[in-house]
């Protein structure tokens, strides 16, 4: 062997010895929770994980399901998970009834940039736009976050009084089939399909979107323990970053990603979610304003407008501060957050 291919050979044995130190420092353990079940969206964390994106970026991200992102929130804010997937309107809540809470947890990614919240009801009921809802019987469970937030769709399109019942989820789409309740709240993506599986005709429903009556407020976040972000935010980064991979590929091919859904939960129905995981791409994920504020971003303005707005709609004990439910701070690079998104078609 030659002199320059023995410097070679020491300098290819000093890399492998540094990277394998490297690979053989411990990940660090990250305790996620979602604010749902094992559905299509949930695609959005899992096929990160089945890919080794946290992994290779030096995480070791345990997924487990929810039950309601009120739950999420306080679960993060407990130190139970030190990150979590929950509505922002759920977060800025627990924030202004809690304002002495050490552990307030923080907003630190967008991800549904519109609610997810609708008023489903049957054509058959002659409710064929928000004013139809005045005096009629509503159904939604207490938590349900389009029922917390009605009153800023009734300031909106000036619906007035309704009758609420209340019930388990389960229960939402069935009473809503058998007319028990003339109108449901519930996410698009969530209800509509679940109504489908109740034996309802697509053409039979009427969904009214809080987005396109008036209501701009933003969905799904990505939470973070604020023990998490002072202690490890290199973590933080690196978790975001390795989501923003998997997401890029989960909206490019959503049918693909549900395989790694059902990798979590083997009775899900992958037609069924993988039609889930569309719609809610399509309406919360990749819609117009995502494309304005940017992928995993907010608009101040509208920040602070709905910080207001949930603060006289859930009738908080103080007011929700904007600025201390956000820090965008740990996000990736713009380039690498507007890959996300495809390009709006020509």
């Amino acid at each position: 062997m030659n002199k320059r291919a023995a410097l070679k050979t020491a300098a290819a044995a000093l890399l492998a010895s540094v990277f394998g130190i490297a690979g053989a420092q411990t990940p660090t353990p990250i305790r996620f929770q979602l604010d749902w079940r094992f559905e299509g969206p949930a695609a959005l964390f899992l096929t990160p994980a089945a890919k080794g994106y946290f992994k290779a970026a030096g995480l070791d991200v345990a997924i487990d399901a929810g039950n309601g992102s009120g739950g999420t929130v306080t679960r993060v804010a407990s130190g139970s998970y030190d990150m979590g997937f929950a509505d922002l309107a759920a977060l800025m809540e627990f924030h202004a009834n809690n304002p002495d809470a050490p552990n307030k947890p923080v907003a630190v990614m967008m991800v549904y940039n519109n609610t997810p919240a609708s008023v489903m009801a049957l054509k058959k009921s002659g409710i064929s736009k928000p004013a139809d809802l005045t005096g009629k019987r509503m159904g939604a469970p207490v938590f349900d976050a389009g029922r917390r937030a009605f009153p800023i769709l009734q300031k909106a399109t000036g619906i007035g009084a309704v009758n609420w019942t209340s019930m388990d989820p389960p229960l939402r789409e069935t009473m809503l089939a058998r007319g028990d309740v003339d109108a449901i709240t519930g996410f698009t993506f969530t209800s509509l399909l679940n109504l489908e599986a109740r034996g309802v005709k697509p053409e039979d429903i009427v969904v009214l979107p809080y987005s396109e009556h008036g209501v701009r407020l933003y969905g799904n976040v990505i939470i973070a323990s604020p023990k998490l972000l002072r202690e490890n935010p290199n973590a933080v980064r690196a978790f975001l970053s390795a989501f923003t991979r998997g997401a890029r590929e989960v909206v490019a091919d959503p049918a693909a990603a549900i395989g790694d859904v059902k990798a979590r939960d083997g009775i899900i129905n992958p037609a069924l979610e993988t039609r889930r995981l569309k719609l809610a791409i399509d309406t919360v994920i990749n819609s117009p304003d995502a494309r304005t504020d940017g992928f995993g971003q907010v608009n101040p303005g509208r920040l602070s407008l709905m910080a207001s707005q949930v603060s006289d709609a859930f009738s908080t004990k103080t007011r929700v501060n904007p600025d201390a439910v956000w820090n965008g701070t740990f996000l990736p690079g713009k380039q690498e957050l507007a890959a996300v998104l495809p390009a709006p078609k020509k």
